[in-house]
């Protein structure tokens, strides 16, 4: 039976995303041994977070860092192993600006299709490198391309992290014009929302042009960047 709800849940979490709904919290294990699963605060609030994946990068990430610099804003970060180790600088820039770091795994393999042994020593080999430079064990883990099931969460569970999604894509990873981007972000925007966009992607990207459109319209609008911690923590 337990084995059959689990798997409704599932069902249940994938229908809503599909269908646009934004779950803020979701307990995919049942009663007595819940894990949390989170894409926005539940609680009516102009806090929004913005956070970054894939990075760190020299390509992007340094201009980013620029750009929130400029307007006082703290970000999240979710890195992936690899990238630390290529390109430790850009790294400890973002450590340096006191950012949020999460976990992105080390290699960016997608976890759905992985066994649960190499899903944790991924988990694992991230974490390990992050307290290395920081002194700090990330409390956040966002799964490659936002793909989880039981055993992600599971893993990310034993680990001590919070399971991170989003509820507003830029889909700056496509290469969208920075306008349309802001038109998308201010029309999803409500209070409360994870942003997602990236600081390291293979190709071109209009991150940092969106960013540059989007954050002064947002905070003529009234709302408040926070980290994702921040945003958990009112939730």
């Amino acid at each position: 039976m337990r084995k059959i709800a689990e798997r409704l849940s599932i069902i249940t979490l994938i229908c809503c995303i599909l269908s646009g709904c934004i779950i803020a919290r979701v307990d995919i294990f049942g009663a007595g041994n819940s894990s949390i699963v989170f894409s926005k605060s539940r609680e009516p609030t102009k806090k929004i977070a913005l956070t970054f994946d894939d990075g760190p990068h020299p390509r992007y990430t340094e201009r980013i860092l620029d750009i929130l610099d400029r307007y006082d804003i703290k970000a999240t970060f979710f890195v992936i192993g690899v990238n630390i180790q290529n390109y430790p600088e850009p790294f400890a820039k973002v450590v340096a600006a006191g950012h949020e770091i999460g976990n992105h795994s080390f290699s960016h393999s997608v976890c759905g299709s992985r066994e649960y042994t190499d899903i944790v020593a991924e988990m694992q080999k991230c974490d390990s490198l992050i307290f290395d430079i920081t002194g700090k064990k990330p409390s956040l883990y966002r799964p490659p391309c936002g793909i989880y099931d039981v055993e992600v969460v599971s893993a990310a569970k034993k680990a001590g992290h919070s399971v991170v999604l989003w509820s507003v894509d830029t889909l700056d990873w496509k290469n969208t014009p920075p306008e349309e981007i802001k038109k998308n972000v201010l029309d999803s925007v409500k209070g409360g929302e994870i942003i997602l966009m990236h600081d390291y992607t293979s190709g071109k990207n209009t991150t940092c042009e969106a960013l540059e459109l989007m954050i002064p319209e947002l905070l003529s609008e009234g709302y408040e960047f926070v980290t994702v911690s921040e945003l958990i923590k009112q939730s």
